[in-house]
């Protein structure tokens, strides 16, 4: 079953990959700065961050003196928060968005979000560049333990395709859920340790945080990049979980529903 569809996207890569190069030479094509929009925004947001946080506000993370941890902090739950989020979002509404070419072309259609993971890691991958960029900048790039970010990613990109394929299907037949994916999104963010350090919540809230694979994910990322330290990697082993279980998930109703969402788009 999963063979059948990674099958089936390596045979229309060059597809894939036109469709990425479009979207994202479309998204600067009348601009007069062209694709430098791409480096100049994230780069804003970056230094945003830390002005603010850092220097304005004088957060402290509690047991670091660091005027710059909390901004380091900050950043990567939020660049990481960003890319899964961007994934569940667009793919909720990939299949209604392309409706037309659903309609009037023969292909996978899996293509669709996997072209929406690959446009979303672009992103990604030009803001975190510059992210990492800023942390040799100011002498805190975290040396070899970067190196443990690939499987960490690859585990947060799993989970959110998975979930955006099976809200993503289920948004052709029932459109509120588009609706609701929105606000599930907004409380799952503050519900993930990303503005505040896991430490500061009461015990009794610690056991059901665990149950929020997101919460490992983003602290791993926060371990690597704030502290220079390697992952516990047997705290992400439930994210691991969840996102394969997802993923099955996401092609089984692919497979049962992929004829009928041609009739309801």
């Amino acid at each position: 079953m999963v063979n059948a569809q990674m099958k089936a996207i390596w045979s229309y890569r060059g597809f894939i990959w036109g469709s990425v190069q479009r979207e994202f030479q479309s998204r600067y094509r009348n601009s007069l700065l062209g694709s430098v929009w791409a480096v100049l925004t994230p780069l804003a947001t970056i230094l945003i961050y830390t002005l603010i946080f850092s220097r304005l506000m004088q957060v402290r993370l509690p047991g670091m003196n660091d005027t710059l941890a909390y901004s380091i902090y900050l950043c990567a739950g939020i660049l990481t928060w960003g890319l899964f989020a961007e994934i569940i979002g667009r793919c909720q509404t990939v299949f209604l968005e392309n409706a037309n070419m659903i309609k009037k072309l023969t292909f996978p259609r899996i293509c669709l979000p996997v072209i929406v993971v690959l446009n979303a890691s672009v992103n990604f991958l030009i803001i975190f560049g510059l992210f990492l960029c800023f942390l040799v900048l100011v002498g805190r790039f975290p040396g070899w333990v970067i190196l443990a970010l690939p499987p960490i990613l690859i585990v947060q990109i799993a989970l959110a395709i998975g979930l955006g394929i099976v809200l993503g299907i289920m948004n052709v037949f029932f459109r509120d859920v588009g609706q609701f994916v929105g606000i599930v999104l907004q409380f799952w963010f503050w519900f993930t340790p990303i503005v505040y350090p896991a430490s500061v919540l009461p015990e009794y809230v610690q056991p059901w945080f665990r149950l929020n694979p997101m919460v490992s994910v983003v602290a791993a990322y926060q371990s690597i990049l704030l502290y220079g330290q390697w992952p516990q990697w047997s705290t992400l082993i439930p994210a691991l979980i969840t996102a394969i279980v997802v993923c099955l998930l996401a092609v089984g109703l692919y497979r049962r529903r992929a004829g009928e969402m041609v009739d309801e788009i």
